[in-house]
Order: structure tokens, then C-alpha cells, then sequence
């Protein structure tokens, strides 16, 4: 684990579950996909929460926000610069790091640069002021 982890930005591998799969009652990510750490706050009792962005080689649907990720990012978050690659913005996994069971291995791929961290959490803020986020609890 590394001594700095969560921090926004970090872009690790995760059982992602997708809202569409939570809503027909299924409780685990069906694979482990890249996944981009987006916002971590503290609650009262002093545990981590996470806010988790899926990762995706498929072109967002209509209902379905996301923000493509330039190369250079791809490649500082050691991801695949063959593809193109989307973080999804429209819709995000909640996890309490210090209770989750998801996240068994916490290594860090890579990291995206703070000014494309800042465009992902700017984005996500708009989309949650206009109460269109839709977020899964995992924990």
C-alpha cells in the first residue's frame, strides 16, 4: 500500500459497480477495471470516504457523462494510451476505506496531473448541483 494513498487523481484497479447493476440488486463490480479516485473527505468518526470514478474504453451512451482522457494523462496513470479511454463523471461508487471489502489491494497504477484531477472534480460538482449524480454505496 502506498503511504499516500487515497489521494484525488490516483487511478487504481477496482470492482466498479456500475448503478445500473446496484439498482438490479447486484452488490459486487462484475470485474476490476481501472477506477480514478476523485474526491476523499473525512466523516466525524475520522474514516476516509472515497469517491471512485469508473474508467471506460467505451464511448459514453446518451444518459451517460464522461470526459475523455488525453494521452499524456493515460500515460501518467499507467493506463493504455492505444485506446480511447473515458472517466465517467455521471456516476460514482462510495467506499469507507477503513470498512471496505472492496478494496483489498490498494497499489496505485499512476496518477493523473492535478489540473486534469481539478476538470474531473469540477465536472462532477456541476453534475451533482444539477441532481443528476448517481452514486453506489459499497460499504
Amino acid at each position: 500500500m502506498m503511504s499516500d494513498f487515497p489521494q484525488a487523481g490516483q487511478v487504481f484497479d477496482y470492482h466498479y459497480l456500475w448503478e445500473r447493476e446496484a439498482r438490479n440488486g447486484e452488490e459486487e463490480g462484475r470485474k476490476k477495471r481501472p477506477s480514478c479516485m476523485t474526491i476523499v473527505a473525512m466523516n466525524t468518526k475520522g474514516q476516509h470516504i472515497l469517491f471512485i470514478a469508473a474508467i471506460t474504453t467505451k464511448s459514453p451512451s446518451s444518459d451517460t457523462i464522461a470526459i475523455e482522457i488525453p494521452e499524456t494523462e493515460a500515460y501518467r496513470a499507467k493506463l493504455s494510451t492505444d485506446v480511447p479511454l473515458w472517466v465517467v463523471v455521471s456516476e460514482l461508487n462510495v467506499d469507507i476505506l477503513e470498512q471496505s471489502y472492496v478494496l483489498e489491494d490498494r497499489s496505485v497504477r499512476g496518477q493523473f496531473g492535478p489540473s486534469f484531477t481539478k476538470t474531473v472534480a469540477r465536472a462532477i460538482q456541476e453534475i451533482r448541483k444539477a441532481g443528476k449524480l448517481q452514486i453506489s454505496s459499497r460499504s
